[in-house]
């Protein structure tokens, strides 16, 4: 775990996989999603909170391809993948199996078949 970490160290903006913590402090929810999203990736996040209506609007705010809220695991029936300069598309659930798939809409007489 890093204390006291500034935005702009290279701790704060680097992709780190690992057993690795960064703690930035922050002056309110629009600072904390400000720097949250203040990186080149995305690949995932957490919100922590008592109120979970108001950790679900964080959430939605937040600039990862996943975000758990209080904890919660990551579900592989859901997609998987990251924002920005993480990952290169989806993985696992239905997002995931389209990338494989070509979708074709055939249209006669007015009426679609597939």
């Amino acid at each position: 775990m890093f204390a006291d970490v500034d935005s702009t160290m290279r701790i704060a903006k680097e992709e780190i996989f690992g057993p690795v913590l960064v703690v930035i402090p922050y002056a309110d929810e629009d600072d904390a999603i400000r720097i949250a999203n203040d990186s080149e990736y995305g690949l995932s996040g957490g919100v922590w909170s008592a109120d979970e209506e108001r950790a679900l609007a964080v959430a939605r705010r937040m600039r990862t391809g996943t975000v758990t809220v209080n904890g919660a695991p990551i579900g592989f029936d859901g997609p998987f993948g990251g924002y920005k300069a993480s990952g290169i598309g989806r993985e696992y659930g239905a997002a995931g199996l389209a990338q494989y798939v070509e979708l074709k809409t055939i249209t006669k007489d007015g009426r679609r078949g597939s």
